[in-house]
């Protein structure tokens, strides 16, 4: 390789990290009292982008101000070596692949892959965006896209889908949280980026995709075919379950959840006569969205005291959330259904409210995705998706890759009705000429037996069982 290559090429590596080369020749980095680039918060609404990685709650200014901290008294600048030895490899590496390669390659494809392993290096969830990348991630937040509906990451070389949008192709083609896609159109998996995957997963609507997945409960590939659609994202549902008792579903955490969930609950107070006795909110196969809604979320139960702090090693990082004093189920019972699709900001608000005992999580252990990522502009189309901090419950436990354990475990089930009544145990309406109890109920006699919650929906039905018994509790304690 010319000498006159490396020495350019490690010029343009020192200038760009910002080195400086002292008498001696050794390079240093003095780390500078302020970041070139600041370092800003992602757009105001993080998008559900269909067949893309989650994309991860990124840090915006608090919602509610944190506590000033005493600032500590920082130490003059530590001069960090750069690593000759290895900067003069990838020299060599570079001018080698530009000179040996079986086909030309650009200088800056090169450099965006370098940039690109760098980050992919570090964790699944740290990038590089380019011009579409990062066009998509400001504009995707109208709600509304083209896909199958399912986040994504990665798991040692396959797609692994994280949980699948709510009313989506993928949803109704039956996948499920944890399915690992091996194969897209019989095109292995195995060695491709996750963007590379994506890219094949994406397409016009209308058009048909096959994907072979692996299941933890199967023990051969599975082959679901999907159609592909626009994506309509409605990140809140509700509904009364009986009489006095609520039902409110966040499908993913957007700007608006917040504001939509407690409309949400107006409603169903107004439906019940402002008689809310309890609420179940389902968390299920959520996997995340911005950061300030699941503050927001938490907030609207909890009346005092922390949700949710950031560590990291920048000052900037170092972020407390609190709550406000208002509860807008007025302490009512409140049941939290959570699976391992539940992610990133459905587990802050799960740890939150587990923490300071305002409800009962209900499921299975959640996703453990506990890391919070800044979106860090490089120019006007590009930019970087590095993780900066991690997320902490108020007691201050680590989400990141613990996830947050219910305090009822409740594994999905399968209700089936018995429509045989000779199995059951003898009645008194099995009796011969047994009194019937009226016309009513001799009108009563269609024979059809009725969907019941159980039946459609095993978990639900046994958190709405969950939080009648909570109700009857409270009633108890409170005379």
């Amino acid at each position: 390789m010319p000498k006159r290559l490396s020495l350019a090429l490690l010029i343009w590596i020192g200038i760009t990290l910002g080195a400086v080369a002292p008498p001696g020749g050794t390079l240093a980095q003095e780390q500078p009292s302020a970041p070139a680039v600041p370092s800003v918060p992602a757009v105001p609404e993080t998008p559900v982008v269909p067949e893309t990685p989650a994309i991860p709650d990124a840090v915006p200014a608090p919602v509610i101000p944190a506590e000033p901290q005493t600032p500590v008294a920082s130490a003059a600048p530590v001069a960090e070596e750069l690593p000759l030895d290895e900067l003069r490899t990838f020299a060599e590496v570079y001018g080698r692949i530009k000179d040996d390669y079986v086909e030309g390659v650009k200088d800056k494809k090169l450099l965006e892959s370098a940039i690109r392993g760098m980050l992919a290096g570090l964790d699944p969830h740290s990038s590089y965006l380019d011009k579409e990348e990062y066009r998509e991630l400001q504009v995707g937040t109208s709600g509304e896209f083209g896909g199958l509906g399912i986040e994504v990451g990665m798991d040692d070389g396959f797609v692994k889908i994280i949980a699948p949008i709510d009313d989506t192709p993928a949803q109704r083609a039956g996948l499920q949280a944890g399915d690992l896609i091996v194969r897209i159109d019989d095109k292995p998996v195995k060695g491709l980026s996750l963007n590379e995957a994506v890219n094949m997963m994406r397409g016009k609507p209308g058009t048909e995709i096959r994907l072979t997945i692996m299941r933890s409960t199967d023990g051969r590939p599975l082959d679901v075919k999907v159609e592909r659609d626009i994506i309509h994202v409605a990140s809140v549902k509700s509904r009364t379950l009986e009489p006095g008792f609520g039902y409110v579903r966040l499908s993913h955490f957007q700007a608006r959840t917040t504001e939509d969930m407690r409309t949400a609950i107006e409603a169903l107070k107004k439906e019940n006569k402002d008689e809310l006795k309890g609420l179940v909110l389902d968390l299920r196969n959520n996997p995340g969205g911005v950061l300030n809604a699941a503050v927001g979320v938490s907030d609207a139960f909890i009346v005092d005291g922390l949700i949710v702090y950031t560590q990291g090693r920048q000052a900037d990082s170092k972020l407390q959330f609190k709550a406000g004093p208002d509860d807008v189920l007025a302490g009512a019972p409140l049941v939290v259904l959570v699976n391992g699709g539940s992610a990133s900001a459905s587990e802050i608000v799960a740890g939150a409210l587990q923490d300071h005992r305002r409800a009962l999580i209900m499921g299975t252990q959640t996703f453990g995705k506990g890391s919070v990522q800044t979106i860090v502009p490089i120019d006007d189309t590009t930019a970087l998706k590095i993780t900066t901090a991690r997320y902490y419950t108020p007691s201050g436990r680590s989400i990141q890759a613990e996830g947050i354990n219910p305090d009822v475990t409740l594994d999905p089930g399968v209700f089936k009705p018995s429509s045989e009544r000779e199995q059951g145990p003898l009645k008194e309406s099995d009796l011969v000429r047994h009194l019937d109890e009226g016309k009513a109920a001799a009108d009563d006699k269609s024979g059809e037996v009725k969907k019941t919650l159980a039946a459609e929906d095993f978990q639900l039905a046994e958190a709405l069982n969950m939080l009648k018994g909570l109700t009857i509790l409270g009633r108890a304690k409170g005379g």
